[in-house]
């Protein structure tokens, strides 16, 4: 009777993680890294400082899951070695969250890759794009991660302040068109004051 009960147990086990797997929404293909724009000469010492999150796009982002997404900001600051210390700020249930990460010069300038990648379990690889810039208004980045063996993909829209141009924002709309996401796959989270301007 005991093994029996286990052996029942075993195949509703079996047939639960199936069905889990069947549930997990299928994800747009990343683009390869050849297919994404890198801001030509790209300029470190001008993009660092605070930038606002105006817009985001990305595999794993659902507009009506995220259509009370709040604005947070990222300050980018460079250290001696050409790397960025990378601070976002968020305000996460009546909380000021930070989190602290650091993006490593890749070989060609404008990528770079997180460092100590080996403090995030499951991140097997995560690059980080300057698809184009003004430095002073708008950027638009180009986020690449391997998580489990599962691609994940997300662009962000930046601004140096909350606001942006309606031409702007339909440029970002058209190129993470061009990578293969949809009006779904895209937020423009609600501007807040708390925690990022501090």
């Amino acid at each position: 009777m005991a093994l029996g009960l286990l052996c029942l147990s075993l195949v509703l086990l079996g047939a639960l993680q199936t069905q889990a797997q069947d549930s997990t929404p299928n994800l747009i293909p990343a683009p390869p890294l050849l297919r994404v724009p890198l801001q030509p000469d790209f300029q470190d010492e001008l993009f660092q400082g605070k930038w606002y999150v105006v817009g985001l796009a990305g595999n794993a982002f659902n507009k009506e899951e995220n259509s009370q997404f709040k604005m947070y900001a990222t300050t980018y600051e460079l250290n001696e070695d050409n790397s960025y210390s990378v601070t976002s700020t968020l305000l996460r249930n009546q909380r000021c969250d930070r989190w602290i990460r650091t993006f490593l010069p890749s070989f060609q300038p404008g990528q770079f890759n997180l460092g100590n990648i080996e403090r995030y379990p499951g991140i097997q690889s995560y690059t980080v794009r300057v698809v184009a810039t003004d430095y002073n208004q708008v950027a638009t980045v180009f986020f690449k991660k391997v998580y489990k063996n599962r691609e994940f993909f997300k662009i962000t829209l930046y601004g140096r302040t909350k606001e942006l141009t309606q031409e702007l924002k339909e440029n970002f709309i058209s190129f993470a068109k061009s990578l293969g996401l949809t009006d779904d796959h895209i937020i423009f989270p609600i501007p807040i004051d708390q925690c990022i301007d501090e």
